[in-house]
């Protein structure tokens, strides 16, 4: 990838009745995070009860990145301890869609032409021994939208995973679905033979119904993917239904489902015996750092995407043994899952800095949503380590003056590439550093990546002997 610069400074809105309703838009994404109220990858609100994903004990975050600029991708999903057949599921459909993704990429003699997946991850419950999972990807510039949700559901009572159908009785199924097809007809895009079609086969409404998701009070929300069930123009469709309307059709599982999400308990039983979690390292900075930069030869480590288990957690014990600072650019869904490895960064010295919620491109987004990214995970580290940070690394490196405009956030981009998302060999990503590194550069990394976090040990050893200081971005610049 070229060098960069150090620079200077869907869920749909739609009316609800209180027994059912039904709504209709062009562009909206579900539970999302590229913009809206709440938490997610793309935008929207979502009437789902906040989970705290730092409470489920030995969790680990599946993410993979790719900064390639004529292929960017970026995904992540929970891996849960003792719900292996859910993280199965969900590792067999990510897999599935970035294999397609990077097809197009290869057979494409200009790349991806622009195109951008994300896929992201939401905890819609993890209560009790139920846990629910979102995960919302988009395929930019694929045709339509290119946006598809999904949940994923684990009974931790069977030791089963299930799709959204399982919060279904069986005997139900006919009622629901008519319930569903009433509520679908007449909206804007929609006539009831369109509607018809899409249920004719039991496949299809498998494929289709593959989208629920229990509200705080009760009542279940199911969303269509665009073009599913009505015009694809007409965008996204959600019908909702209240708590007394919707709970004579549920499962046993699904009657649990909605339990666990109107009274969560204070926490998730899978029957997992243990849960062996990485230590959190607790080295404390002694004070702030003195290094004269314009005396003495210093660079800036910068690593992005995490934090992330185990692997944050070496880095940082790799860090403290040559007393080395780092600026951590953190995504925020991440920090929400791994709060403590932030706390531990910022307790150690280092510098936290804004690496969005999700990793979207930002350039493609609103001014509005933007700032959505940028400002929750600002909330978010600020929550886990007291202090608000002042510096952002735009995903991809890519920003326009609707990025800069929608926030008061420094931009940093980099002066030294060691592309270790693309070459996972410790050694030629250590010497990647040091055969090519300036005084005052700016590294890019990624602690996501165990080959990169192992390339550490090497480059501080090496470049500490040739007298090199590693101090903080914020550091570099202040004493430049």
């Amino acid at each position: 990838m070229r060098t960069r610069l150090l620079l200077p400074s869907l869920l749909l809105l739609g009316s609800l009745s209180l027994t059912a309703a039904c709504s209709s838009g062009s562009s909206g994404a579900s539970d999302s995070a590229t913009a809206g109220a709440r938490p997610g990858p793309f935008s929207g609100a979502s009437p789902v009860r906040a989970v705290d994903p730092s409470k489920i004990k030995g969790l680990r975050i599946v993410n993979s990145s790719s900064e390639n600029s004529s292929c960017p991708f970026a995904t992540s999903y929970p891996d849960v301890p003792g719900a292996a057949a859910l993280t199965e599921a969900m590792k067999k459909d990510v897999e599935q869609r970035l294999a397609s993704f990077r097809t197009l990429c290869d057979d494409s003699l200009t790349g991806a032409d622009g195109r951008e997946l994300n896929i992201s991850h939401q905890f819609l419950v993890a209560s009790g021994d139920v846990v629910g999972v979102r995960l919302t990807g988009q395929d930019r510039h694929a045709a339509g939208d290119g946006l598809r949700t999904r949940t994923y559901w684990y009974d931790g009572d069977a030791g089963a995973y299930g799709t959204a159908l399982a919060l279904v009785a069986d005997r139900s199924r006919d009622a629901f679905v008519a319930a569903l097809k009433k509520q679908l007809k007449g909206r804007d895009g929609t006539d009831a033979d369109t509607v018809d079609e899409a249920f004719a086969e039991p496949s299809n409404v498998a494929a289709i119904l593959d989208d629920m998701a229990f509200t705080a009070d009760g009542g279940l929300r199911v969303t269509f993917d665009r073009d599913e069930v009505g015009a694809a123009p007409a965008g996204r469709y959600v019908v909702a239904f209240s708590k007394a309307t919707v709970t004579p059709w549920l499962s046993a599982f699904g009657k649990r489902a909605q339990h666990q999400t109107e009274q969560p308990s204070r926490s998730l039983d899978l029957g997992v015996t243990a849960t062996p979690t990485p230590a959190v390292p607790t080295h404390t900075a002694s004070g702030d750092d003195d290094t004269d930069c314009r005396k003495v030869h210093c660079i800036a480590l910068t690593f992005d995407d995490g934090p992330a288990v185990p692997e944050t957690a070496m880095l940082l014990t790799y860090l403290a043994q040559y007393h080395a600072r780092a600026t951590f650019f953190v995504v925020g869904q991440n920090v929400a899952a791994h709060a403590d490895l932030v706390r531990a960064e910022a307790r150690a010295g280092h510098e936290v800095g804004n690496h969005s919620w999700n990793h979207p491109d930002l350039t493609k987004l609103t001014p509005e949503q933007v700032a959505y990214q940028l400002n929750h995970t600002s909330d978010a580290i600020k929550a886990a380590t007291g202090k608000t940070p002042t510096l952002f690394r735009p995903p991809y490196g890519a920003i326009n003056s609707t990025v800069r405009g929608a926030t008061a956030l420094s931009p940093v981009l980099w002066t030294l590439d060691t592309e270790d998302w693309k070459y996972p060999d410790a050694a030629k990503i250590a010497q990647s550093v040091v055969a090519k590194v300036k005084r005052n550069d700016v590294v890019l990394m990624h602690d996501i990546h165990a080959t990169s976090v192992a390339a550490v040990p090497q480059i501080l050893r090496t470049l500490t002997a040739r007298g090199y200081h590693f101090v903080t971005v914020s550091h570099l610049r202040a004493t430049l």
